[in-house]
């Protein structure tokens, strides 16, 4: 579930708000799409939203990896990725939303990638490490483009089955062991924008306005359909 599951465990944060910030009032099917497969190793694939989720959750399986791709952030971050050894080089802001930080293939450790992950918007990263393949786009899909044309292999991870459990508890806790495929996709219904108290800056307002409504998580596994619905401020 990731940033799925904070919502359902009431357990917001700014990774979970920032998941909202480009939606207005309305309802958004087939958001936030991720299914797996399991059979001689689990495969997983998902739309852009979990790629954060996909690159902190290896980060705590594998202790060295190959890494390289790009680092979307808010912040300039070229002088901590020196800091931490890290190679890469940072763009000005693109339209003046983010730095696109490319990293060069290389060796990093768990360590280093908790550090890209923490300072991005988006980490758009290629992983590769024992057992574990990862790969994600670079290039995230425009804010209204259309639901029936989502990609859900804007992320793809094989991993070796031993990582299924660790894995099911990230993205599928409410998936039966047992189960060989599921489908999973949310409903965003936005019934309300709160906005900050006393700000004025219109890109300020946007950004810090917390979206409320309900969310739908509709699972299919192995061909029979279950609904879960939860109410959120985020």
């Amino acid at each position: 579930m990731g940033f799925i599951k904070k919502v359902f465990d009431k357990d917001i944060d700014e990774g979970v708000h920032q998941q909202f910030v480009r939606f207005g009032k309305g309802i958004y099917e087939n958001r936030a799409v991720v299914k797996f497969m399991k059979s001689k190793e689990i495969k997983v694939n998902s739309t852009f939203e979990y790629a954060n989720d996909f690159v902190k959750l290896i980060s705590e399986l594998a202790g060295i990896m190959n890494v390289s791709g790009i680092i979307l952030s808010k912040e300039e971050i070229s002088g901590l990725m020196s800091k931490n050894s890290i190679k890469g080089n940072s763009e000005t802001k693109r339209g003046g939303l983010y730095y696109e930080n490319n990293i060069n293939s290389q060796e990093l450790n768990s360590e280093q990638l908790k550090i890209l992950e923490k300072e991005s918007y988006f980490a758009l990263l290629d992983i590769k490490a024992e057992g574990i393949e990862f790969k994600c786009k670079k290039k995230l899909p425009k804010p209204g483009k259309s639901a029936a044309k989502v990609d859900d292999k804007f992320c793809v991870l094989k991993a070796d089955l031993k990582y299924f459990h660790k894995i099911k508890e990230e993205f599928f806790p409410d998936v039966p062991e047992d189960a060989k495929k599921c489908s999973v996709k949310h409903t965003f219904e936005i019934q309300k924008i709160i906005p900050p108290e006393g700000e004025k800056d219109y890109e300020k307002i946007r950004l810090l306005s917390k979206r409320a409504g309900k969310l739908t998580r509709i699972l299919e596994i192995d061909k029979k359909e279950t609904k879960r619905e939860c109410e959120f401020e985020a």
